[in-house]
């Protein structure tokens, strides 16, 4: 894939129903790379991929033209996806439907991941305990933020969220000046979407998230939580409602994250 592939990109995910914006597109292609599809010279299908490290990685954005689909296009850019990636362990997010076809690609179920979206309602800010404050995140603060994702991860994103910073917002919870999590919001899709978020637990998570309601109430803004967090009746109470679980697949050795954060939000379901 190539920077003038990405129109006709865009209006294959269109075709397909996934709200992605061209600029999404941008984002997604400068952070990694791909493979096309062509037939007759038009785009028939996609597939991306993102290195963390020498170690692991991500796919997605599998996509393929309706009238296409039944043929191997999937299969054949899935291969070159491997291909590329190598021995490193590999995330993706999966429909129910595309579900059997990774598996048999030796991706197995590592938990879900659950799409909230809809019109942001405003919350009171939550209570932070005694030394704690959110704080606006700047340049500065990358090398917080990364070691702060690593942790929760067990793998480098420090190109991404440099990249979110620049298209996006974050802030920063600290304890008494010691970075604790953060959070990140940017545009996308049909408005804006919060995440990554990466917090001790689901309280400190719930106020990271629920931070910017004061900047971004009555916007469309999704969010996607992790299944196992517990967090979704109340990021529905924030307006957002249910639209559907995903499934997490893995392939490889999982990341060891360090056992003291979590990441809450993923960045998107392609990049993890």
């Amino acid at each position: 894939m190539i920077a003038r592939d990405l129109t006709a990109a865009h209006a294959l995910s269109q075709a397909v129903r996934w709200a992605h914006r061209r600029a999404d597109w941008e984002v997604m292609l400068a952070l990694g790379m791909g493979f096309v599809a062509e037939e007759d010279g038009v785009l028939a299908g996609t597939a991306l991929c993102w290195k963390y490290g020498a170690e692991h990685a991500a796919l997605g954005m599998i996509i393929v033209a309706p009238d296409l689909q039944g043929r191997g296009i999937g299969r054949a850019l899935m291969d070159l996806v491997l291909e590329e990636l190598g021995p490193r362990s590999i995330q993706l997010t999966a429909t129910p439907a595309g579900q059997p076809l990774y598996e048999k690609l030796g991706f197995v179920s590592r938990g879900s991941v659950v799409h909230h979206q809809g019109t942001l309602r405003p919350v009171p800010p939550a209570p932070l305990a005694a030394g704690e404050r959110i704080r606006p995140a700047v340049p500065g603060d990358l090398p917080a933020l990364a070691s702060l994702a690593a942790g929760a991860l067990g793998l480098p994103r420090d190109e991404v969220l440099a990249h979110l910073l620049e298209v996006g917002a974050g802030v920063l919870l600290e304890k008494e000046g010691q970075p604790l999590g953060f959070s990140m919001i940017r545009p996308f899709g049909l408005g804006h979407m919060i995440g990554p978020v990466v917090a001790p637990d689901a309280a400190r998570a719930q106020a990271l998230i629920g931070h910017w309601t004061t900047s971004h109430a009555g916007g469309i803004v999704r969010v996607d939580v992790s299944g196992d967090s517990e967090l979704g009746p109340w990021v529905e109470s924030l307006g957002l409602a249910l639209a559907g679980p995903s499934v997490r697949m893995l392939r490889g050795a999982p990341p060891v994250p360090d056992g003291r954060l979590r990441q809450y939000a993923i960045l998107n379901q392609a990049m993890g």
